[in-house]
């Protein structure tokens, strides 16, 4: 557990000083708020281009890890649609409950996976973001648009295909499938460009979830924090781990699938909440809540998850 600890503590201090740096006024907010849409159109785009494009992809292995990491999805994304229901809750917190139990940190989740795993564990990890980020992006925009569409205008579903077509995660994925399909090498300049811009992604988009954090939001709702958290921290990576080991997926990719799916909900779950709607102000208090209390858990979790791959994986192997 010390050494997960010490291998994701960077990570937690570079968000913290994130937080640090905007409170202080450092350099200031508007260039936080610029800085967000410089990470989203540009370099995070750049970072999953690269990574995916020249991936070793073997359909076998990609096939058990996407039904791994899809299955997460699933179990968690129909804990955030029943229970919400069941608890009562009215269609803005129920989307916030939903957004809170099945989105995902994707950038969390790539510098974990290479400070524990290295640059092999970062390639896994990257191909988890591909099969992940488009889905999500689908779903939650579909589900959320159906939930609360007695507050939408009539026009807004074809809003949101036109913002789905143009979502810079999905572009970026889709070319960097063509390219790995069909070119299955580096691009001369493109990959350049892309190397350098996509190497600033992590770093700065951590400093970027530090600065989005907003601390006073913690005192919102107690009950839809605690239910979203419970399908996030629990039923996601839970469900991960049992769909990897009955798929019988190789001990070091269900590792980094578990380490992948411990991560906290995702920031860009308060601008979807705004924009469609929902209750923005609890869904600001559950991605903060998620990832300050995620320093504590993802440790607990890895320490109690991981080992348990390894003994499960070799018993089966013997």
């Amino acid at each position: 557990m010390l050494t997960t600890l010490t291998s994701i503590l960077p990570i937690f201090l570079i968000i913290a000083l994130g937080l640090a740096l905007r409170k202080g006024g450092i350099p200031s907010t508007d260039f936080w708020n610029l800085n967000d849409k410089l990470v989203y159109w540009v370099l995070m785009p750049c970072l999953l281009f690269t990574k995916i494009s020249l991936a070793p992809i073997e359909a076998a292995s990609l096939g058990l890890y996407s039904i791994t990491i899809l299955g997460g999805f699933v179990a968690a994304l129909l804990f955030g649609l029943i229970v919400p229901r069941l608890a009562g809750f009215s269609a803005p917190p129920a989307t916030s409950i939903l957004q809170g139990s099945a989105r995902h940190n994707s950038f969390i989740g790539l510098a974990m996976a290479a400070n524990l795993y290295g640059q092999q564990g970062f390639d896994i990890a990257i191909l988890a973001t591909a099969i992940l980020v488009p889905v999500t992006n689908i779903v939650m925009v579909v589900l959320m648009v159906s939930t609360l569409q007695t507050r939408s205008s009539g026009y807004l579903p074809m809003a949101i295909l036109r913002e789905l077509a143009r979502n810079p995660y999905v572009i970026a994925i889709l070319l960097a499938v063509l390219v790995n399909r069909f070119v299955g090498d580096r691009i001369p300049v493109v990959h350049e460009i892309s190397d350098v811009l996509g190497a600033g992604a992590l770093p700065i988009t951590l400093l970027a979830v530090g600065a989005n954090l907003r601390v006073r939001a913690m005192a919102a709702r107690v009950m839809p924090i605690v239910l979203s958290f419970v399908g996030k921290m629990m039923v996601f990576p839970l469900a991960v781990l049992a769909i990897g080991l009955m798929v019988g997926l190789p001990q070091n990719v269900l590792q980094i699938a578990v380490v992948y799916s411990v991560v906290p909900t995702g920031v860009s779950s308060y601008t979807l909440s705004k924009q469609l709607g929902g209750d923005a102000p609890l869904m600001a208090a559950i991605v903060t809540v998620q990832t300050l209390f995620s320093a504590i858990t993802i440790p607990i979790s890895l320490a109690l998850l991981l080992p348990l791959v390894g003994s499960v994986t070799a018993a089966v192997s013997n």
